[in-house]
This record gives C-alpha cells, structure tokens and sequence, in this order.
C-alpha cells in the first residue's frame, strides 16, 4: 500500500508498505481521507511525539512512523474477537488510545491516562490507505448520516466537544474563542449549538466570516481587540501564543473562567497578579474522551453538513502531502481551516460534505 512515513526532521516519504493485518481485537480501516492539523506540521518541524527512536510503553512502536490521526473510512478486515463490525461498515474514530488500569482511566479520565497515545502520533495512522485501530475506539459512522469525507472531521470536533465540556458554559452565556482556525472553528460551531453567544477572534478575516457562518453572533479581528469593553464569563483560547494567553487574561471577567485549548510552542508567562486579584479559574483540556466526545462529535458534525465545506472545501492527494499541505501549515499560510489528504486519489479534489 501507498503510505506517508516519517523517517526524521523534515523527512516524509511516500513509500510501498506491507498492508498491515489486523491483530485479535483490532480491524483494518480502508482509508477514505486523513485530515492533517498543526500538531503533524510540528512533528513534521521536529517530532517530539513521534517514538522514532525508543519504544512507545503503551503502543510498542519504535522507528519510521506513518502520520495522520484525523481519519475515517471503511472496515476492510476484521481480527480474531471483534464482533459488532461487518467488512465494508463505514466508522468513525477519535483515534485515541488509554491504559485502561491508571487512577485516571479507572476515574473515567482517559484522556489523560498516565500512557495516553494516539494513532497517528505514538503508532501508525491514517496517511495511508490502510490503518489498523482497536475495535473498542471505533463507532460506525450509518447512524449518525455522515458522507465520508464529513466523518472525517469527527476526531477535531471531538477535540472541540471535549475543550467544551471542560469549560462546562451555560445556555446563553457570552463567551470568547479567540482563535478561529483548526479546533477554533468546530469549537465555535460547538458552543452555539450547546446555545453560548460566541464571539470569535482571530487575526484572519477569512476565518472569522467562516466563523459568523459556523455561528459566531460576532467577531473582533484580532485578539488584542477583546481588551475593550468585552467581558465575557468564559474565554477559549485556542491559539497557544503569548498574545492569545495575555488577551484571554485580560478579556474574561472577574471570577470567570478561561479555558487554554492551544498547545504552546514554548513556555507562556501568564500574569498571575491578575489571575489572583480577578479570581479567575484556569483550565486545561487535553484531546479527548473517545467513548463520550466522539459520537458527539458525529452527531453535531450530521445536524449541519453543508456547513463543513467551508472548513475542509478539498482534499488532495497522499503525493501532495508536504508540499501542498504540511508546509503552508508550518509557516502560517494554509489557504483553508482543514485540509484533507486522500490516499487513493491521483489529483486534488473537491469534498463532498453531504
């Protein structure tokens, strides 16, 4: 099969590799599209994720890796125990994989089980047109409606249920993502369907009339903006920058709630006088939760489907990967919130979101 593989800095090559074989209690999904996010633009930079050169505790995998955990598709093969699935079964996936045995796994906080791993990330994933995955974190896709090129979406929005569920808003409360792109936009869509007035900020008009589209009551252009009169009980910061932090600092009001969704480059400097004298409660999300965040995020991905094409309008070929795809990503100037990569496919097209 035709796959992406990660051999070091810089340094993906599409290769002829084996088909793997599902072992017992995984199937084997026929890749339909991957999506690709910042976080493979960084490992692609310079993995740190990746276990290129010492075993994963929990994965076991060590050396070259295959890239890519936002992807669906369709069940191709079936191993020794899996029952519920039918070769041919469409599914969805978050991707993420737990212990099952730590303090947190046992507490029902699987995302941050203490060996907490993601296909794609810590064992090979979806830049590829097979991918083998646990059964246990598959969901078939028939019962929510979604096309296969939508059902894709499903693990970043699931990354927005669960920044959600974090910041745990209420029915018609004001709140502020700051950061319109990536997880911000399914975030944005998130919230105003739990009933938040959202406002959105970002320093991409683009973006932010994606945004108004996805439900935003309205936007400010960018996040040095929300300083100015704006204080809502509930902030999202999604960028991970250190004018993302100081804004969402500045904006939320005292006693309230900011919520950091981005994952910094480097160490932040947050203004903790400010913090203390305004009572505020800071909080970290983490991936997700994929027996609770992901059929979530295929329901909520189904109730709008024409309103994905304006986040993910194409999807190009696996050949296309860094040059169209993983590099605009790196410097800032990917010309759409989510790109998808098509293993099968010889030339870019359109998707298809219903």
């Amino acid at each position: 099969m035709r796959a992406a593989v990660c051999h070091g800095p810089r340094d993906i090559r599409i290769e002829e590799v084996p088909r793997p074989r599902p072992a017992p209690g995984e199937v084997l999904v026929r890749v339909h599209a991957n999506g690709i996010c910042g976080t493979d633009a960084a490992e692609f930079a310079g993995p740190q994720m990746y276990p290129l050169h010492a075993r994963h505790g929990l994965t076991g995998h060590e050396g070259p890796l295959i890239p890519g955990h936002e992807f669906a598709g369709t069940i191709a093969e079936i191993g020794a125990g899996v029952d519920g699935f039918a070769e041919g079964d469409a599914i969805v996936t978050g991707a993420a994989l737990w212990c099952g045995e730590c303090a947190q796994c046992r507490a029902g906080r699987t995302s941050i089980c203490a060996g907490y791993a993601t296909v794609g990330l810590h064992r090979d994933g979806g830049l590829a047109q097979f991918v083998r995955v646990p059964a246990h974190i598959v969901f078939r896709a028939a019962p929510f409606g979604l096309s296969p090129d939508a059902a894709v979406l499903t693990q970043p929005m699931a990354i927005a249920v669960h920044a959600l569920r974090r910041g745990a808003p209420t029915a018609g409360a004001d709140v502020l993502v700051i950061g319109a792109g990536g997880i911000g936009a399914f975030l944005t869509f998130a919230l105003a369907r739990h009933g938040a007035n959202v406002v959105a900020a970002d320093v991409s008009p683009e973006r932010l009339a994606v945004a108004r589209r996805l439900g935003a009551v309205a936007t400010m252009l960018s996040p040095a903006a929300v300083d100015a009169g704006f204080a809502p009980a509930l902030v999202f910061e999604v960028t991970g920058t250190d004018e993302g932090v100081a804004a969402a600092v500045a904006a939320v009001e005292p006693g309230g709630r900011v919520v950091e969704v981005g994952i910094a480059k480097h160490a932040i400097a947050l203004d903790l006088r400010r913090v203390t004298t305004k009572e505020l409660e800071i909080v970290g999300t983490n991936a997700l939760i994929g027996r609770d965040d992901v059929p979530e995020a295929a329901r909520l991905l189904a109730s709008e489907p024409d309103l994905w094409q304006d986040v993910a309008p194409q999807a190009i070929p696996l050949e296309r990967l860094v040059e169209d795809g993983i590099v605009p990503l790196l410097e800032g100037r990917a010309a759409h919130i989510k790109l998808l990569v098509d293993p099968w496919a010889a030339a870019a097209r359109a998707t298809v979101m219903s």
